[in-house]
């Protein structure tokens, strides 16, 4: 009944140590690096697409919902309520441009690997079948010319006749002898 207790500095170390963490925290540290890519290219390449039909900056697009939306060069303060859904847009931009490149450039490559993966497993099976199929009739073919063999019938047949088989002799019955 003595049970191996873990010290918590023993689990923690095997916690730490199993592949799946190691492989997350690698895939943190590379969403990382790549959402910075991202925000540059909306920067330098999206936001002045925008730029032509509008200003460069999407952050300053807003909208006032209430009050005149000035702000105070006293205080800094926004007079009115002020809704900045240019903030809004440039981050739904930075997302559908982070999710088209991990589709296409990651998704979508792995899906078709794995599907050639699985029809190659698919086409190995298949063939293994076969062979099983194949040893099969083969070891059906050599228990038909065994059987063959011993009752001096054609391979092939469906055996010996009722009433005969090894060990008996022309019309002797297979069965329990009467005078026992």
């Amino acid at each position: 009944m003595s049970e191996k207790k873990v010290s918590l500095l023993e689990g923690f170390k095997a916690f730490l140590t199993r592949g799946n963490v190691i492989d997350l925290a690698v895939a943190v540290v590379i969403g990382a690096a790549f959402t910075n890519i991202v925000n540059a290219v909306v920067k330098g390449v999206i936001n002045p697409l925008v730029g032509a039909f509008g200003t460069q900056d999407l952050d300053s697009y807003s909208s006032c919902l209430q009050g005149p939306c000035t702000t105070d060069p006293k205080t800094g303060e926004m007079d009115g309520i002020e809704i900045l859904w240019g903030s809004v847009l440039s981050a739904a931009l930075s997302f559908l441009i982070t999710a088209a490149v991990v589709y296409f450039l990651m998704v979508l490559p792995m899906a078709k690997y794995l599907a050639r993966r699985a029809a190659s497993q698919a086409a190995k099976e298949g063939v293994r079948e076969t062979l099983e199929v194949s040893e099969l009739e083969v070891l059906k073919e050599i228990r038909d010319a065994l059987v063959a063999q011993r009752t001096g019938g054609v391979p092939g047949s469906a055996g010996p006749a009722s009433g005969e088989g090894p060990g008996t002799a022309g019309g002797e019955s297979a069965g329990p002898r009467a005078d026992r």
